[in-house]
């Protein structure tokens, strides 16, 4: 059965396992999350389900956001993601899924937004060297250089790698190991870093294995 969660984002730290060997992990707080709505093959053409995590007001939300949930019959929820799934017959509108639908030795897929950085130069930005220190460059070491543009095209193309907003994207992480899951506080450990800052939401889905 294929699996997924939506979570939040608490921090790194590490454990250690049997031989005393250290773990970096990212700790998730992950769910608990209710099953907003269900869509099958037969009806909308693809097999999915939607999640809602964290309890809201129901005056924090627009009126189609709030009956939509109330047409599902569950507490109002601030986020909501469609996982497209190959077996859903597990799940029905109004469950409930918990951190312990994953297993230690799971392989997962994170998604979230990465780290907003602002407005970054070349160097940041794309890895690119800096000009020599040397008499005659000027104060220009840490700009982009020409364009290399002549009469013709006579302009920059599209996609050249250029100074500007870096990060704040989505951003997936894929093939990452479950180190331990604690049901009681609703948390998931998660060997190595995730995307996004502390409190940042993320979407949990197992690995889809290559056939």
């Amino acid at each position: 059965m294929q699996k997924a969660i939506i979570g939040k984002k608490v921090g790194m730290t590490q454990i250690f396992d049997e031989t005393g060997k250290v773990i970096p992990v990212t700790v998730i707080e992950a769910g608990p999350c209710t099953v907003v709505q269900k869509k099958t093959a037969d009806k909308e053409g693809f097999d999915s389900i939607q999640l809602g995590f964290s309890d809201i007001a129901e005056k924090k939300l627009s009126k189609p956001e709030a009956g939509h949930l109330k047409k599902a019959g569950v507490s109002m929820k601030k986020y909501l993601k469609e996982f497209r799934l190959d077996d859903i017959s597990s799940y029905n509108v109004g469950d409930t899924v918990f951190a312990d639908i994953f297993a230690e030795g799971d392989k997962v897929d994170v998604t979230g937004i990465s780290k907003g950085k602002g407005y970054a130069g070349i160097i940041k930005r794309w890895n690119a060297h800096s000009q020599e220190h040397t008499h005659g460059v000027g104060p220009v070491h840490r700009s982009v250089g020409s364009m290399g543009a002549n009469t013709d095209p006579s302009r920059v193309f599209p996609g050249k790698k250029m100074a500007g907003h870096l990060g704040s994207e989505q951003v997936t992480i894929q093939n990452l190991d479950i180190a331990k899951v604690d049901k009681e506080l609703n948390l998931i450990a998660i060997r190595g870093a995730v995307p996004g800052p502390k409190g940042g939401i993320v979407f949990i889905r197992d690995t889809v294995k290559n056939a």
